[in-house]
């Protein structure tokens, strides 16, 4: 059952339209607005910096070690979001991983479609490798779009022969760009974080040209052989609830070592809501413990 504060924020979205119909310009702006005063940590540093040519947030909390790194990768349906916008969650996880976190702003569609971000994320992640961050204490992390851009990226690292991370976290992964999935079909799947129209709105914008089905744009067409462990959280109460799943039992079939968190009644990217929700702050907690598992 949701906690009441849960269920207070769902509640406060109801009626709210989903970002991605209209104006892009409208859509981020909105997004940057809503995120603006969420709470960041005591103490956290957060700096602007250059991440392989691709501007990103190193994001810092008292205690953190400098050597364990999270690159994160934020949702917004590749269309909006910024490492601004998920400060506060990035600074969050620094601090109850105590890992240094580089928050990463990769090009959004439609003026940069597929695979720019996919391009960016690579960029930044051999960057953290040349200034001497070790593969075995490198985590890809990353919430909705993000989080099927951290399998998208995983799978490139796999395929272009780089090292790769320790391992792979995943919040409510986008990893189907056309919304095929039963959850996101069913007219009796009530999420109030997505709408399925606007979802595959921001999908065509994203791959454009290209493939919607190219596995670095939709990772669940993807082979997951021989990528490392990954942590997946997802509420039943979401559109994306089978993109997670669907991901989870292909990885698992490749011989992937999946920890899946399947919670019941939670909107989509719940970890997103702050310390005030106990549900959120049990996912970050699991979050730490991962990382702490696999790149201790």
């Amino acid at each position: 059952m949701p906690s009441p504060q849960h269920e207070a924020i769902v509640q406060a979205m109801a009626g709210q339209s989903s970002p991605g119909l209209g104006s892009v310009e409208e859509a981020r702006a909105g997004m940057e607005a809503m995120t603006a005063t969420a709470p960041i940590p005591d103490g956290a540093s957060i700096e602007s910096v250059d991440a392989g040519g691709v501007p990103a947030l190193a994001i810092s909390t008292p205690g953190a070690d400098p050597e364990r790194v999270v690159l994160y990768l934020h949702g917004g349906g590749y269309v909006i979001g910024s490492a601004k916008t998920h400060r506060s969650l990035v600074a969050r996880i620094s601090r109850d991983a105590g890992v240094r976190c580089v928050s990463l702003d990769y090009r959004l569609a439609p003026e940069h479609p597929f695979p720019a971000a996919v391009d960016d994320a690579l960029a930044a992640y051999r960057h953290l490798l040349a200034s001497g961050v070790e593969p075995s204490r490198l985590v890809v992390a990353g919430d909705s779009a993000g989080g099927g851009l951290t399998l998208a990226t995983l799978l490139a690292l796999r395929d272009a022969g780089d090292p790769l991370p320790a391992a792979g976290v995943c919040y409510s992964p986008w990893t189907d760009l056309e919304g095929t999935g039963p959850s996101a079909t069913d007219p009796a799947t009530d999420d109030p974080m997505v709408e399925l129209e606007p979802l595959r709105e921001m999908g065509r914008r994203y791959y454009g040209a290209s493939d919607p089905r190219h596995p670095l744009a939709a990772p669940l067409y993807g082979d997951f052989t021989g990528l490392p462990p990954l942590l997946i959280f997802v509420g039943t109460r979401e559109l994306l609830l089978d993109d997670a799943t669907r991901v989870a039992d292909k990885a698992r079939g490749a011989g992937v070592d999946v920890t899946l968190h399947v919670e019941t009644g939670l909107i989509h990217v719940w970890p997103f809501l702050g310390d005030d929700v106990p549900e959120a702050a049990k996912a970050l907690a699991q979050t730490a413990e991962f990382i702490q598992k696999h790149a201790g």
